[in-house]
């Protein structure tokens, strides 16, 4: 049942998770995340993530009515305030009116992800990512060439933080992720499954991506643009692979080198 109620005091409680909305850790601590953006909105609501609450300018109310009546939750709260009360709840502004709040899905065993999905299966795993919105980007990319799970490690932001899911465009809906304690770990027991690792790595004369051979069960590690990958992580890999560059150039953008390898994967899979 849809609970429709116009904010007058911006101290209710309900409303605590959109009066800290810089302050993600507390909201990890509860076990839910932030969506702000009508698009990033759109895609919850098409999904089957539990929504805890919505919060609209009052002009958007008409346009998110039905499909927000639509939803499975038994009581799900939408407030409606005016757009200054808005900014001055959220701290800045929400230049399309919309947030929301839902819930943090409990974590995946490795076990389940791999068991579903086609095969050949592909993994993307990220070691020392701190940008949120790189990681966001990165996610959009995975879902455009057919990852079958994010794995992130315990260098990695939260894949749940407002930056990350906005930046998403929703992604993070549809992609399968699991956030690994130990990513050295979760490399070995895939590589125990059958599954080869390969490190993106740009300073390796190991292999070139064209040569490298992406045909089976694999997973592709990126690291970080400043430290790339960790030793140990780079230890827990089959190979480490290179996109041959210009002396000149250092590294790509994390979500543009995903790009390069996932295209890679998916033309010798014959899927370009």
């Amino acid at each position: 049942m849809l609970h429709v109620r116009e904010i007058t005091s911006l101290d209710l409680p309900e409303l605590a998770p959109y009066r800290s909305l810089k302050r993600s850790a507390e909201h990890a601590k509860l076990g839910i995340f932030v969506v702000e953006g009508d698009k990033v909105l759109d895609r919850l609501l098409e999904s089957n993530f539990t929504v805890v609450s919505v919060l609209l300018i009052e002009a958007r109310l008409a346009e998110y009515g039905p499909r927000l009546r639509a939803r499975p939750e038994k009581d799900l709260a939408v407030f409606v305030c005016a757009k200054p009360v808005l900014a001055e709840l959220a701290g800045f502004e929400i230049y399309q009116g919309v947030l929301a709040i839902a819930k943090i899905p409990p974590a995946r065993p490795l076990e389940d992800i791999l068991a579903a999905g086609p095969r050949p299966r592909l993994f993307v795993a990220l070691d020392g990512l701190n940008n949120s919105e790189n990681v966001g980007l990165l996610m959009r990319t995975c879902v455009a060439f057919g990852v079958s799970a994010l794995l992130a490690g315990e260098t990695c932001c939260s894949l749940f933080l407002r930056r990350t899911v906005r930046n998403s465009m929703g992604a993070v809906f549809k992609l399968p992720v699991l956030e690994s304690p130990a990513l050295a770990q979760t490399l070995r027991d895939l590589r125990a499954r059958g599954v080869k690792c390969f490190a993106a790595h740009p300073h390796t004369d190991e292999l070139v991506l064209s040569r490298a051979d992406f045909t089976g069960d694999c997973c592709v590690v990126f690291g970080s643009e400043g430290h790339g990958l960790s030793p140990a992580v780079l230890a827990a890999c089959d190979q480490a692979v290179a996109i041959p560059m210009a002396n000149e150039v250092d590294s790509l953008n994390v979500s543009a080198a995903a790009a390069v390898f996932l295209y890679e994967v998916n033309r010798q899979r014959g899927k370009s």
